[in-house]
């Protein structure tokens, strides 16, 4: 290969969550349509970038350890131009310039559309690095192309961008600016843009999903529920990232007479116990939850709830400790995450006292996970007998695996399944019925027979 064929090739380390990952997608978009190459081989690509993430320490070492990666290779390897972008970007430009010298361009949130244009003007013989940041601004920037990473049946769509929440542990507003929600009909009309291409699935993400529309006077993400219902092609579409107080009777509706809306819910609510809500600037508590936990199960039986919680924010003694525990184990939520609390330069509980000492943190974790353990296997068995829709996305000789509604990708379970001796396996992205047979605490398993749409 030729440098001039070489440095036409971008390759791209993605970190961070599905949010990130639309940018990163749009960033490569971007690139082919300005006449790139995208190769998943970094060693080929003249052009390295690392979409990095910012939200807490551990997420910015990691992604200063991806850029130091990156770095040998552009070294030893085809690359000429080092691009940072993303979260930790956007936030800590001077510090990814002086930990990794290396870097030749740092993009922002709002800025990662002027790469084709910031390479071309690299091509001069002496090239400067530069820093390409502003204050986070636009809602979407549809006129990119998407260069999807996801299989061809499944697709995020970002429905909006920042958050109003400010809760005291988090970073967003600060990385990502306040809430600004897409037109509705953008959003429409880019579902059916995506179930034309073959998406069957699409997955609804922002910062606070149940906030859409809030900046514009009315939260309308009920209405955009009903209006994706209405998308021909469009079998799936699951709701991520909501907000627990801002879940209302109109969503709750939405979720249950939209054809194609499925009983899975991303929920994160961080703790049980109401002082700690209020130090982390939440609303909400245990009972309150609880309520809105029978509402849910009530208009949708089949309800798959996934959330997280943070363990050891400061104000969480022994007492509030176990109002969580005991919260877990009457919510008998599906899937359930523990992170450790992190104080975050730049947040306001920064600087609280009475977090937990990690060792602490560590054993509270554990006894909550085996807790959740025991529920997450018992929600699971109680599905052996059922008939599940699964969306295939592995096959070969000796079985295939897929995901049902319960599954969002990359975070929660699968479901093999096998078939009759001499039948042709599913067709992967085809929707089949699959008789459960069995189920741990993460996955499911059965047989499928036949049938496939």
């Amino acid at each position: 290969m030729d440098k001039t064929d070489t440095a036409r090739r971008v390759a791209l380390y993605a970190l961070g969550c599905a949010k990130n990952q639309v940018d990163a997608e749009q960033m490569l978009g971007g690139l082919v349509a300005a006449g790139y190459e995208v190769t998943t081989d970094p060693a080929s690509a003249g052009v390295l970038i690392v979409n990095t993430c910012g939200f807490l320490a551990a997420a910015r070492e990691e992604a200063l350890a991806t850029i130091r990666t990156a770095a040998w290779q552009k070294l030893d390897g085809a690359c000429e131009t080092l691009v940072v972008s993303g979260c930790m970007a956007q936030i800590l430009p001077d510090v990814v310039r002086a930990e990794c010298p290396e870097v030749d361009l740092v993009v922002g949130v709002s800025t990662f559309d002027r790469l084709p244009r910031l390479l071309a003007e690299r091509r001069g013989e002496t090239p400067e690095a530069r820093v390409e940041v502003a204050a986070p601004e636009w809602t979407y920037p549809e006129w990119l192309p998407r260069h999807r990473s996801t299989p061809p049946w499944t697709a995020y769509i970002k429905i909006g961008e920042g958050c109003d929440c400010n809760c005291a542990f988090c970073l967003i507003p600060t990385i990502r600016g306040a809430l600004r929600s897409r037109p509705r009909a953008e959003v429409v009309r880019e579902a059916r843009a995506l179930a034309a291409e073959g998406v069957r699935e699409v997955i609804l993400i922002g910062e606070d999903t149940t906030g859409y529309g809030a900046d514009r006077g009315r939260r309308e993400i009920a209405d955009l529920i009903r209006d994706l219902g209405q998308v021909e092609g469009l079998d799936w579409v699951r709701l991520m990232y909501a907000y627990p107080t801002k879940i209302d009777a109109a969503l709750i509706a939405a979720l249950a007479e939209s054809p194609n809306a499925l009983p899975y819910l991303d929920m994160p609510l961080q703790h049980a116990s109401h002082p700690v809500l209020r130090a982390m600037g939440r609303g909400g508590h245990a009972q309150s939850y609880l309520a809105l936990l029978e509402r849910l199960r009530a208009a949708l039986p089949q309800l798959c709830v996934r959330s997280t919680f943070i363990v050891g924010f400061p104000g969480e003694h022994r007492a509030e400790f176990e109002e969580l525990r005991d919260f877990l184990a009457a919510a008998q939520l599906d899937r359930v995450g523990f992170f450790p609390y992190s104080p975050e330069a730049g947040t306001r509980s920064a600087d609280l006292p009475g977090a937990a000492r990690p060792g602490v943190v560590a054993a509270r974790i554990a006894e909550l996970a085996e807790l959740q353990a025991s529920i997450s296997a018992a929600r699971l068995q109680g599905l052996v007998g059922q008939r599940l829709t699964v969306l295939v996305e592995q096959t070969g000789p000796d079985g295939a695996a897929g995901r049902s509604y319960r599954d969002a990708p990359e975070i929660d379970g699968l479901v093999r399944l096998t078939w009759a001796e001499g039948q042709a396996p599913p067709s992967l992205g085809s929707l089949v019925e699959v008789r459960i047979e069995g189920a741990d605490e993460h996955d499911m398993w059965g047989s499928w027979a036949g049938e496939q749409r």
